[in-house]
């Protein structure tokens, strides 16, 4: 057979359990056609290749990632952190003195950790004191909570009759029934945040992706799962528009799947409705949209990450969107249109009732349930709900560079024992459940942590060390404990190969080395298998080949 490309002499790990290592692989019209002993080569003919016992891998699939919230953050001049300051006064200050050096913004926008705050607030008339002609906002540091004064209040219509769109946990702040212009959580704070970047052109979008594009080649992701935008659909869906004309120009090297964005019950039925026409509307060789998002819970950090054991420090219990009852009729409707489920599940009563929601489903549906349902993010877990992912068929999606946080936060927000059991990935994997990597990063800055050897490296050590590539992060004074839930090489190469394929429901043609699908594939000159777990991040591709055109 004549084909475009032989390679031999190789150490390719395949990802197919079947056949998890050969030598040599074939590929004609962007296909792999033959994967196997170097023996088997002699029926093909074409360029050879021989790369002297080079490791080659299939694309990364990064199966939570943020495209579109990223690309509208490069239209929001994202901000000044707040640093070094230990008060309110302090953090005010910092703002005033900015302001005095640059005047003229059209917007000031600040970063700020609320922990610098020690219980104290921000208000918007301490907003409107130092910026009383001006628009400003504050986003905390966590993603999920913004301050704004007065007159960005009143350019989005927002006042105290305004409804929250999920009482306790996307919500307007209110005092004596008035709003203080704090916003918790995507669906308040998003339309804010992101209002300018519909000023953005194509132009500019296309540049910010580009931007992504690249990093993303660079590193060998060749498969994305966008988790989009909460409560600001109008930009999520411009980017896709966007990522659907690259794709239709040739300029898209990379499998992304879609995405619609709920944030509580009322939403589901308009949810339906746009899912459907995304799914028509944004539908290329390389974009496609199935899944709808929502965000059941918030963060642990702000208290708003939803438990079944209360917080050791606050006695509070948070809350989530949906009720198991709403998840098994949501579920039933999406299995009725072949929809799928990505839901952010920080905490360990919004992952509770996914599970309880899918078994609820499944036992009416029974062998005719076949949504792929994902539970994201998985900070904390109660021990009874561990085997459960596998029973139900959930699949379980981790951020592992996150799994080397201030422990001694989190035994204060838990307590000694449930504060240092946290990341429980390497107990949900030998239970049978499917695992899958995510880097869950918002912003494109420099993207050192989109890198997925980054998340290699902290998912097996739970470690940040000297050798770690990354920037601007606290060094870790020890394993994250812990240390029994660190994973191994090929159980990382895993969840980011193959069984993110399978939670894209793109197995047949992506994911992994085999005959007939789509050849994607890495070429390195370690051996990944056998590499340093410290350092591990600063591995990257030599070459790396999407539907068998190298793209690098």
């Amino acid at each position: 057979m004549k084909v475009d490309q032989i390679i031999k002499n190789a150490k390719i790990y395949t990802s197919d359990k079947n056949n998890p290592m050969a030598g040599a692989l074939a590929v004609k019209d962007g296909k792999f056609v033959y994967v196997g002993d170097e023996a088997g080569l002699s029926e093909y003919e074409g360029d050879v290749t021989d790369l002297g016992g080079k490791f080659i891998m299939p694309g990364i699939i990064d199966s939570h990632v943020h495209v579109t919230m990223g690309a509208g953050y490069e239209g929001t001049s994202f901000g000044e952190f707040i640093l070094n300051v230990n008060s309110k006064k302090e953090a005010l200050d910092f703002m005033t003195d900015y302001m005095k050096k640059h005047p003229g913004e059209e917007r000031y926008r600040f970063m700020l950790d609320k922990k610098y705050l020690h219980d104290d607030n921000i208000t918007k008339e301490d907003l409107d004191a130092i910026c009383p002609d001006g628009e400003i906002q504050i986003q905390e540091a966590q993603g999920h909570s913004i301050w704004v004064n007065s007159k960005i209040l009143e350019k989005h219509g927002l006042t105290d009759d305004t409804p929250d769109p999920v009482p306790g946990l996307s919500f307007y702040v209110r005092k004596d029934g008035h709003i203080t212009g704090e916003m918790s959580e995507g669906a308040t704070e998003l339309p804010v945040i992101l209002d300018s970047s519909m000023n953005m052109t194509d132009e500019q979008i296309d540049a910010a992706l580009q931007r992504w594009i690249d990093f993303s080649v660079s590193v060998g992701v060749t498969g994305v799962f966008d988790a989009g935008i909460p409560g600001f659909p109008e930009f999520h869906e411009r980017v896709y528009s966007r990522l659907c004309e690259m794709d239709r120009q040739g300029k898209l090297p990379i499998y992304v799947d879609g995405c619609y964005v709920i944030s509580a019950a009322w939403e589901v039925e308009e949810g339906l409705k746009e899912l459907k026409r995304f799914q028509k509307q944004y539908n290329t060789e390389h974009m496609k949209v199935h899944t709808m998002k929502l965000f059941m819970d918030g963060t642990l950090k702000l208290h708003s990450g939803a438990m079944v054991t209360p917080y050791a420090d606050t006695g509070e219990l948070g809350c989530t969107a949906m009720n198991t009852d709403e998840v098994a009729e949501l579920l039933k409707v999406l299995n009725a249109e072949n929809f799928d489920f990505h839901v952010h599940t920080v905490g360990e009563r919004a992952s509770r009732v996914v599970l309880d929601g899918v078994e609820r489903a499944r036992k009416e549906l029974k062998d005719d349930f076949h949504v792929r349902v994902t539970s994201a993010h998985l900070q904390i877990q109660d021990d009874a709900d561990l085997s459960r992912f596998a029973e139900q068929g959930v699949i379980a999606n981790y951020t592992p560079w996150w799994h080397c946080e201030d422990v001694d936060m989190y035994k204060l927000l838990f307590g000694e024992k449930r504060g240092a059991n946290m990341y429980r990935c390497k107990s949900v994997w030998d239970s049978g459940a499917l695992v899958t990597w995510s880097s869950d990063t918002i912003v494109y800055l420099d993207f050192s942590s989109w890198n997925p050897y980054l998340g290699m490296e902290v998912g097996m050590t739970r470690f940040i060390t000297e050798k770690t590539k990354i920037n601007d992060f606290e060094k870790a004074p020890g394993v994250f404990p812990p240390a029994s839930e660190r994973m191994g090489i090929e159980e990382m190469l895993q969840g980011y190969t193959i069984n993110g394929a399978i939670q894209l429901g793109i197995e047949d043609r992506k994911g992994s080395i085999e005959v007939g699908k789509d050849a994607d594939f890495l070429v390195f000159d370690k051996d990944l298998l056998t590499a340093e777990h410290e350092g591990f991040s600063h591995n990257k591709p030599e070459d790396v080949y999407f539907c068998g055109k190298k793209v690098n």
